[in-house]
């Protein structure tokens, strides 16, 4: 075999790799929709069953959170023009979603990887059934970023009988299922054969074990809540109400131990029993609420406001406005029963130690119980345990080592300021909870500036509270403050300085957990939505759909590709598209880390016309606009269906973000683009890109 025909072959190959890596059509899930009865007669309840096997790596999303939350909900839409024999009973459910928080929505969000499974329920009213409907629904991977939207249409036949008895034979031919949704041969098809639908059973809602809850948890939320919780632990010690009781524990200790081993055997069970304590009220907590009752408290303005009124209780407490104590027989009881001595006398020596200490700890240990309430069954346990380990250790060592006691600093005003500075931090934390219920509902009473605004404020005083020029009850007069109360006060500073671009449509991206999402914002000097030709700058002509989109970070552009083709030739520029979604998690993620980069904003401003056609947007375009996709045979009628539609037949691919630079014949100036978080990668695309419309 000569050298060129090797050549030749290896080029060949390399050129059909390429092919093949630039054509991505990602395949939709394998859908098996039908009936869960082959027994029907008129009046009869029964379900339509609809099961996904998902590829690996990815998920679709479920149907049960917040729609305005960002991400494509699951939809169940029937064609009732073609439809007859039953009428929908409730809406779609989901069976058995997994729940995460997602930080790009700043929400809960549920989903299904691997298998999923949706039910709707339906009354037969006629001997004949048709149903004719599609799936709607959006599947996404964190591998690569991206996220495809997909329509599965199905058909359904069946008959129904007027009385109870029908035969096996007719039951057998009674449902039919169709799906008409692809049309090529290596997509998915629903199951075709006849019986599809006799055999299924009703899904059974399991209980789900313990086990299989802890394995659910998210990895990451759990390790940052338990130190957290152990941060606060570290916190609680430095108390007016704590920091005295150490050279108390010290002296129960030293004078009861009878030799050096004993001592420190006791101080082990003492700290041992303080975990055990706190723990076992976690764990408490976690039964009480259960799973389900979780997901009410994190979404209904009912807990949240009660969250938020206690916070807000707290930190008045905190804040020196009362003093909270438990009833002092109660503490008197248990104190006179650690002072019998032995194992329970340690464990009851403990427990005097919680009671004293819950005027300064109750808001904090409260806090953690509240923050853990809207998350799962771990949370809760996990959190206190990691608070209590905090709170042991310090006692711990001190009762076995009692001669550090010598190096620790005398109480005094000083631990009345940490009493306060966690006071301040309770009031910023307690708008987080009413923020949630004002987004859920759309109250409309906590926008992203005015909680900004709230922010600003609190931090600013507890600034000027660490500089001595505020005093509030219980505090000690101050000739002078310390370099670590002075270093405080600047990191305090800093933190305001750095909210308050915020005001101004800032993304302050290392809060976007705790502050409500862009799109509340009243106030946006960086966002410009609906333009008119007045406000349109560089643009000669007011963007079609401009009052139903906008392009992030003031970016002036279009959404309907012809008029961009047009303004991209009048302006000699070449055509940058940006196939997007409101759903489209990695889309935001992308305008988040790497559009709202000078470089890159710079570049897309100026050397660029700039085209976002969103391939999941809902609004229905005029009847003259419609057409009959040559790719599926299906007729697009909204502007979502028809990008989505332009994406895959010109560019054969279906998954968002996807970047694409074409010059004025509309041919690609370099190779598309896919979700990259590196900066200088996506300059790099955007530069070559300009070079080459420069040699053409």
């Amino acid at each position: 075999m000569s050298k060129s025909f090797k050549s030749s072959l290896i080029l060949s190959f390399l050129l059909i790799l390429s092919t093949l890596s630039f054509a991505q059509m990602v395949s939709p899930p394998s859908w098996s929709i039908q009936l869960n009865e082959k027994e029907l007669k008129v009046g009869d309840e029964v379900k339509i069953v609809f099961k996904a096997q998902i590829p690996r790596d990815w998920y679709i999303y479920s149907n049960d959170f917040d729609p305005d939350l960002g991400p494509m909900l699951t939809e169940l839409e029937i064609d009732e023009k073609k439809s007859k024999g039953f009428t929908l009973v409730n809406k779609l459910k989901a069976i058995n979603p997994k729940k995460k928080y997602d930080e790009i929505w700043e929400g809960d969000v549920t989903y299904f990887e691997v298998n999923g499974a949706f039910e709707q329920i339906i009354k037969i009213t006629g001997e004949e059934i048709i149903i004719i409907g599609a799936l709607s629904y959006q599947m996404c991977t964190d591998v690569t970023g991206q996220c495809v939207p997909f329509d599965e249409d199905f058909t359904i036949r069946s008959k129904a009988t007027a009385s109870s008895i029908a035969s096996n034979s007719e039951s057998e031919e009674a449902v039919s299922i169709v799906s008409d949704s692809l049309t090529s041969e290596d997509e998915n098809h629903v199951d075709t054969t006849s019986t599809a639908g006799n055999e299924v059973k009703e899904d059974k809602v399991e209980e789900r074990s313990f086990i299989d809850l802890a394995a659910d948890e998210d990895q990451e939320s759990l390790i940052g809540f338990m130190i957290l919780a152990f941060l606060a632990g570290l916190a609680a010690l430095l108390t007016p109400c704590v920091f005295p009781m150490i050279p108390m524990t010290v002296t129960f200790f030293t004078g009861r131990s009878k030799s050096r081993a004993a001592g420190i055997k006791n101080a082990f069970l003492y700290g041992l029993s303080i975990i055990a304590i706190y723990t076992i009220a976690g764990t408490a907590v976690a039964a009480i609420q259960g799973p389900e009752f979780a997901n009410w408290l994190s979404t209904h303005w009912v807990p949240n406001i009660f969250f938020f009124l206690v916070f807000i209780f707290f930190a008045f407490a905190f804040l020196g406005m009362f003093e909270l104590t438990l009833p002092s027989s109660l503490v008197n009881k248990v104190d006179a029963k650690a002072d019998k001595g032995g194992l329970s006398g340690i464990f009851f020596m403990a427990f005097t130690l919680v009671l004293v200490s819950f005027s300064c700890t109750g808001p904090i240990v409260g806090s953690i119980l509240i923050s853990s309430a809207g998350g799962a069954l771990l949370k809760p346990i996990l959190g206190m345990f990691a608070f209590s380990l905090a709170f042991a250790i310090p006692f711990t060592l001190f009762a076995i080592f009692p001669e550090w006691l010598n190096s620790l600093p005398k109480s005094g005003g000083w631990l009345n300021s940490v009493k306060v500075v966690l006071g301040f931090l309770e009031l910023a934390l307690a708008f987080k909870f009413l923020s949630v219920a004002d987004q859920v509902y759309h109250w409309g009473l906590l926008d992203r500036d005015i909680y900004l605004a709230i922010w600003i404020v609190i931090f600013a005083l507890l600034g000027f509270y660490l500089l001595g020029k505020i005093r509030l009850p219980h505090d000690s007069p101050m000739d002078h403050i310390g370099v670590p109360r002075l270093m405080l006060a600047i990191s305090t500073f800093v933190f305001v300085v750095y909210l308050i671009p915020g005001l101004w449509g800032a993304p302050l991206k290392g809060l976007s957990g705790y502050l409500p999402p862009m799109a509340t914002h009243d106030f946006n000097i960086t966002e410009t939505k609906g333009l008119t030709v007045s406000e349109a700058g560089t643009l000669d002509e007011v963007p079609k759909y401009a009052e139903l989109l906008h392009l992030p970070h003031g970016i002036q552009g279009y959404f309907d590709y012809e008029q961009a083709l047009a303004a991209a030739r009048r302006a000699d520029k070449p055509l940058f598209i940006d196939f997007t979604g409101h759903g489209c998690v990695n889309c935001r993620e992308m305008e988040a880390r790497v559009w709202s980069d000078p470089q890159v904003l710079k570049r897309l401003n100026e050397d660029f016309v700039v085209v976002a056609l969103y391939i999941d947007e809902r609004f229905e375009l005029p009847e003259s606009e419609w057409y009959t996709s040559e790719y599926d045979g299906k007729e697009k009628k909204t502007i979502g269906k028809q990008n989505a539609d332009f994406q895959i037949t010109r560019f054969n691919n279906n998954a968002q973000p996807y970047y694409v630079i074409l010059d004025h014949n509309e041919e690609l100036l370099v190779r598309p683009k896919a979700y990259d978080t590196n900066i200088q990668n996506f300059v790099n695309f955007l530069d070559e890109a300009k070079a080459e419309y420069g040699r053409r």
